[in-house]
C-alpha cells in the first residue's frame, strides 16, 4: 500500500471520546488526547496533509486545529463526501489518494469512497464493518494517532525514522 496524499479526519468521536461537556454557564467542553497530536507531526514530516471535516461548528476544534498547525479545516458539514471531492479537485488529487477516520452515520459515504479508511474500536459495528482498518484504540484515546501509525507503517517506513 502506498501513503496517501492527504488524511482527513472526523473530530468527536475520533479525537475526542464523542462526549459533549457542558457547565452551569453553557460553556461547551471537549477532552482531546495529545498523542492524536503525533499523528500529525507523522504526516507533517511525510508532507501528508491532515484535514478536518467534522459536523460540529466550535470555537474549541478551531484553536485545536490551529494550535496544530492544521490549515485544512471544515466545520458544520453534513456532506462530508461531497466536500472531500471539492478538496480533492482543489489539490489535484483523486478520492482514491484520501485516508478518512470517522466513527458514524454522518462518516459513512466519504468511508466508503475513499482510498483508505477506518474508524475507532468504540464505533457502531455498521460503520466498523466498512473500513479497511479499525483501530485498537477508542475515541479520545489516540486513535488518530494510531490509524496514522498503520498509514505509515502498511508503506514500510517504521515510526522511529519518523523521531
Amino acid at each position: 500500500m502506498s501513503l496517501p496524499k492527504l488524511i482527513l479526519t472526523d473530530i468527536d468521536g475520533v479525537w475526542t471520546d464523542g462526549g459533549m461537556y457542558y457547565d452551569q454557564t453553557g460553556n461547551e467542553w471537549k477532552k482531546f488526547n495529545t498523542s492524536d497530536s503525533a499523528g500529525v507531526i507523522f504526516a507533517s514530516k511525510l508532507n501528508i496533509p491532515v484535514g478536518i471535516i467534522t459536523g460540529e461548528d466550535t470555537e474549541i476544534v478551531k484553536r485545536r486545529a490551529e494550535k496544530l498547525k492544521i490549515e485544512i479545516l471544515h466545520q458544520g458539514i453534513s456532506d462530508k463526501l461531497t466536500l472531500a471531492k471539492s478538496i480533492c479537485n482543489e489539490l489535484e488529487i483523486d478520492l482514491s489518494d484520501v485516508a478518512y477516520i470517522g466513527d458514524d452515520i454522518g462518516d459513512l459515504e466519504l468511508l466508503k469512497a475513499c482510498g483508505f479508511s477506518a474508524s475507532p474500536a468504540n464505533a457502531p459495528e455498521c460503520i466498523k464493518k466498512h473500513v479497511d482498518y479499525v483501530t485498537v484504540k477508542a475515541g479520545g484515546e489516540g486513535a488518530f494517532r494510531e490509524f496514522v501509525e498503520w498509514l505509515v507503517q502498511s508503506d514500510g517506513i517504521q515510526i522511529e525514522d519518523l523521531l
